[in-house]
């Protein structure tokens, strides 16, 4: 009997109920035959199966060790080892990481979902909003089977980080063009940025701003698909909780939209991002079609069939210069911070002009763009259209439509150039202009260093035009057109103004160069890059009125603008699109064909001066200067 209530003891070692109950049978047996020992004696030979039981003791010996066995293999199921094991060795922390992850998850996704695309949008209000998708979707993949809920979450993640990456695009070309991002026309323009980091930043920047962007989309798209499908799985490990959540959020959804209620100046219940596709939609589809409708208006021309020799006779036998000024928008006459300065200077030039002989009239020009996009605006100018994308802009340079330069060209009156020093490689949308010879930034004879993203600066520029063009003797009439470039972005280190004779090859600006600003210690404050910026425009305003006035004759005249607003970090929010232009001549006929435009007399147009758009220039500048102006 001991040998068996041992073998049972091993096989519980747990110590169960189930061995009391084994002691109480056994003294049942032993006190029920005490008063007969021939029973006792009987009964004896029927103990021996106890006996043989317990010899087979050793036969359970596997059960035992297979109950042992068998609970390290169920652990896995209560809790995952997680990488090494860490979950089993820190469980605390193990939960803390689950649930912090699981926030994150959901700060990531309520951040997709409310951020706006413009910087100056993004405030505390702009995040204390229910926004109808989040409800929706958090309703469908409650409703879906598990299959369609695992790739519709799957789906749901990559496409709002689509969205998100969509609209930090916008924020940058919001900060630069002051529009958003438009998925037909611009690809064109990341090429063009790169372009601008090398040429500013040089190689090693351009290559680390690259990656670094790269690198930020893919996380975002990543990142957020993982934080759709944890929320997910979520919701259905808490379906009740869930459902009355989305219910609860829908129906205050609702209410606040109903009610119209908001957060200082925004809306409570917003349904943005819906709205931000749908504009996007219809975006793609203005862009699909804008192609025909440029067709059909760049097929009419009001001077198309005028005979070359009545065309611009009121200005034979004079050199006409057009001359653009890179960014020199209405916000460096308006502007209370900048307006003293340039008043100052535009003040100056006119005096100046006005004693060597000239006079001058000013109105303001609507450019197609804001805060880049010059060849835009250049072509507007001069072709009679309007230029406002890249691919209108394709259209023009590959199609037979006449410009201003091509109209000087075809009349056989003029030698036509280009002085154009912010090209820097092949341009061959030049020969579209019809322009007879064109003097990029390695063909001015200028040896000396870049200032930021400008090659050449301008008083070097206009002496080059000088020395190879407008200086020679016994040439026939020139129209040039003119790209001043000191005045780009990002306006650091800035030329300054030196003694025209000491110019020589542009060796004296190195000097200049190191002794200006850094553009990245410019650039890390606003008014920093204004007060730059200002000193840009007047330095370029400097050295074509100096010029004039130095090399301008009784042939000369001079048509000037800027070609679009600066960037908004310079406007400070302003989103107007004016740029000021001038007319400068000695030749009193010349001003008197244009006294019906109402423009102001000097070099700043007055606040209420006449308004027109870029494009309406060209045909009211070749009426004016034809036989019937």
């Amino acid at each position: 009997m001991s040998l068996f209530t041992r073998s049972r003891q091993q096989s519980d070692p747990a110590g169960g109920g189930a061995e009391p109950e084994d002691d109480a049978g056994g003294d049942a047996v032993t006190e029920e035959p005490v008063g007969d020992g021939t029973d006792t004696a009987a009964d004896a030979p029927e103990e021996t199966p106890d006996v043989d039981v317990a010899a087979d003791a050793p036969e359970e010996t596997p059960d035992v060790d297979v109950a042992h066995e068998a609970a390290p293999e169920e652990t896995p199921d209560v809790t995952k080892p997680g990488w090494f094991g860490w979950r089993r060795r820190y469980p605390r922390t193990a939960r803390g990481v689950s649930v912090g992850t699981t926030v994150l998850a959901g700060a990531l996704v309520f951040f997709a979902l409310l951020m706006p695309n413009q910087m100056e949008k993004i405030e505390f209000a702009s995040f204390v909003r229910i926004p109808a998708e989040g409800v929706l979707l958090a309703g469908l993949l409650l409703a879906l089977p598990p299959r369609a809920r695992r790739i519709t979450a799957v789906v749901s993640g990559a496409f709002l980080g689509l969205v998100t990456i969509l609209k930090f695009v916008d924020m940058g070309f919001y900060q630069i063009l002051a529009r958003p991002f438009d998925l037909v026309l611009d690809w064109i323009l990341i090429e063009n940025g790169t372009d601008f980091l090398r040429e500013t930043f040089g190689r090693t920047g351009q290559v680390l701003a690259v990656t670094g962007v790269i690198v930020l989309f893919v996380a975002v798209l990543v990142l957020t698909t993982l934080a759709v499908v944890r929320l997910t799985n979520l919701m259905v490990s808490h379906r009740p909780v869930a459902a009355r959540t989305t219910l609860v959020l829908g129906t205050a959804w609702i209410t606040a939209m109903t009610l119209g209620v908001q957060v200082g100046s925004v809306p409570f219940a917003t349904k943005g991002n819906a709205e931000f596709i749908g504009n996007r939609v219809d975006q793609v589809q203005a862009g699909l079609k804008d192609a025909r409708v440029f067709r059909k208006q760049a097929a009419r021309d009001a001077f198309a069939k005028t005979p070359p020799d009545q065309l611009l006779t009121g200005l034979r036998g004079k050199d006409v210069l057009f001359t653009f000024i890179e960014s020199y928008g209405r916000v460096a006459i308006d502007d209370p911070a900048m307006a003293p300065r340039i008043d100052s200077v535009l003040k100056e030039g006119t005096s100046s002009l006005k004693t060597a002989g000239f006079e001058s009239r000013s109105g303001w020009l609507q450019s197609p763009v804001t805060g880049a996009g010059s060849w835009l605006a250049h072509s507007t100018f001069l072709s009679g259209l309007w230029i406002k994308n890249q691919q209108r802009y394709r259209s023009l340079t590959t199609s037979d439509r006449m410009t201003l330069t091509n109209y000087f060209g075809r009349t056989k009156a003029w030698r036509t150039v280009g002085v154009v020093p912010g090209v820097r490689r092949a341009w061959p949308e030049g020969k579209y202009f019809g322009l007879d010879h064109i003097y990029d930034s390695e063909h001015l004879g200028y040896h000396g260093p870049y200032f930021s993203w400008t090659p050449v600066p301008d008083q070097f520029s206009m002496e080059a035009f000088q020395r190879l063009e407008h200086g020679k003797k016994d040439r026939e009439p020139i129209m040039a057109e003119i790209i001043l470039a000191s005045s780009h972005n990002p306006w650091s280190p800035i030329a300054k103004m030196i003694d025209w004779e000491d110019l020589g090859d542009g060796s004296v600006f190195h000097q200049i160069k190191k002794e200006g600003t850094n553009p990245t210690e410019v650039w890390k404050d606003p008014e920093k890059v204004r007060t730059e910026y200002r000193k840009a425009i007047e330095y370029s305003i400097r050295s074509l009125t100096e010029w004039l006035e130095r090399y301008g004759d009784e042939d000369t005249v001079l048509v000037f603008l800027g070609d679009h607003q600066p960037v908004p970090t310079v406007t400070a929010g302003d989103t107007g699109k004016d740029v000021p232009i001038t007319i400068v001549a000695k030749d009193k006929k010349v001003l008197d064909r244009v006294a019906d435009w109402g423009w102001t007399d000097g070099l700043k147009p007055a606040e209420n001066a006449p308004r027109w758009g870029m494009d309406k220039f060209r045909d009211r500048f070749m009426t004016a200067y034809g036989p019937q102006g």
